[in-house]
């Protein structure tokens, strides 16, 4: 037998949510949830297992990733599976099923659980929720103007500014026709710059210099590329006065935007938190309007792909920002009210009023523990209960009582019925 001691840590990489870690969770995905569902996006979701093939379908580099960075396995059937590294092509694949009972456009969102095997850092995990957003069946630029909006509406109902935050948009058709315009033409080059530019901002300068001239073959050829990426007057589209259309100001159009998936081909953008402490992408998406066609082309009388556009943010990345800028004051799943029994001799009497001023819809607290009541009053506070009531045996035999207030201090003395009234309003 092992007698080896079992370890109190969590598997690296991944989180344990104990009540106060699990307040904040439940309001970062109550805030998703009430800002997609104001949009008229209705929520799915699907099981965390996939087929691999279902990620290596998409290229090699695909492939690679499921290789590398994926949670993968053989299960007892044979089959390979994976842990799902993102939600976009478990939805595409949702949609083509479905594709001849949809009304569309469809506007669906979901908050799943994902999972990478890489190595953990600020704002990466190997486990993360995420909020997914996606619109099928509408390839208007309106539609990326409105899926762009309802990101930034998702950052203003957390308390966030438009100068805390910068939305940055690129169109992945714009760019061949730039790299065309340098002469470059082959598509596999154009999508070996795409990747690099991917990683711009994380590489030098001469890094970024080197890796282009290398995959253009020409240090000119190269420098000119750069001045054109990087040439303000390239920085205009549809969606951006779409945008300022909206009265969104904070945007601007990034050519060096590139968002590493191949499967995109339209717009992409991404929002950035431009604080110096927490400088990075917080959410990203951009249109896809060929996935769905993975599955099409595989049933029987195919047909046309469905476009889609989409984005998804990160619960790790969006509670950075929300610390980083102050804004998660006041987040408490405590209950209202905290009945205090002064001994064990009043437990019984403290579940009973506790169980009455329940059913009138106020959430409560009894703390039965044998601990003193000023300590009972201070734990009170400090799980963030709003009011106290002290139950002793004169206010069983009286059957008046006194609720504080912890916050003001007042207090308010009254039967229960008053009570009761009193803490509903």
């Amino acid at each position: 037998m092992n007698n080896k001691e079992l370890s109190t840590e969590s598997y690296k990489g991944v989180r344990d949510f104990y009540p106060e870690d699990m307040a904040v969770q439940r309001y970062i995905f109550d805030t998703w949830s009430k800002v997609a569902e104001s949009f008229g996006f209705e929520r799915y979701d699907a099981s965390i297992l996939e087929p691999s093939e279902l990620y290596k379908s998409k290229g090699a580099e695909n492939e690679e990733m499921v290789n590398e960075q994926t949670y993968t396995f053989i299960d007892r059937g044979n089959r390979e599976v994976t842990l799902r590294p993102e939600m976009t092509p478990t939805v595409a694949r949702m949609v083509a099923g479905r594709r001849r009972e949809l009304r569309y456009p469809v506007r669906w969102y979901s908050i799943p659980n994902l999972f990478r095997y890489e190595r953990p850092q600020k704002g990466r995990l190997r486990e993360h929720y995420q909020l997914n957003c996606d619109v099928f069946g509408a390839d208007h630029f309106s539609i990326d103007v409105e899926i762009i909006a309802l990101a930034r509406e998702i950052m203003l109902a957390f308390g966030a500014t438009t100068q805390m935050f910068e939305i940055r948009i690129n169109n992945r058709k714009e760019m061949r026709v730039l790299y065309e315009s340098q002469g470059i033409t082959d598509e596999e080059t154009q999508t070996k710059i795409t990747r690099l530019n991917d990683r711009f901002r994380k590489i030098t300068l001469e890094e970024y210099l080197g890796a282009l001239t290398e995959i253009v073959g020409s240090s000119e050829l190269a420098q000119n590329l750069l001045t054109t990426l990087t040439d303000a007057n390239n920085g205009q589209n549809e969606v951006l006065d779409g945008l300022k259309a909206l009265g969104i100001h904070n945007v601007v159009v990034d050519r060096m935007l590139a968002r590493g998936f191949d499967y995109y081909t339209g717009t992409i953008f991404e929002l950035f938190d431009v604080s110096g402490e927490n400088n990075r992408s917080m959410l990203g998406g951009g249109r896809y309007d060929n996935l769905t066609g993975l599955f099409l082309s595989a049933q029987a009388g195919g047909g046309e792909p469905i476009t889609g556009i989409g984005f998804g943010m990160g619960d790790v990345t969006m509670r950075d920002f929300l610390t980083t800028h102050n804004l998660l004051k006041g987040i408490s799943t405590a209950a209202a009210l905290a009945v205090l029994p002064m001994s064990e001799t009043e437990n019984m009497a403290a579940q009973e009023v506790a169980h009455t001023i329940r059913q009138k819809g106020v959430s409560v607290s009894v703390d039965a523990s044998g601990k003193k009541v000023g300590k009972k009053i201070a734990d009170a506070a400090e799980s963030g209960a709003k009011f106290v009531l002290v139950l002793g045996e004169d206010e069983v035999k009286s059957k008046t009582y006194k609720v504080k207030n912890l916050a003001s201090g007042e207090e308010h003395s009254g039967t229960l019925e008053e009570l009761i009234a009193s803490l509903s309003s």
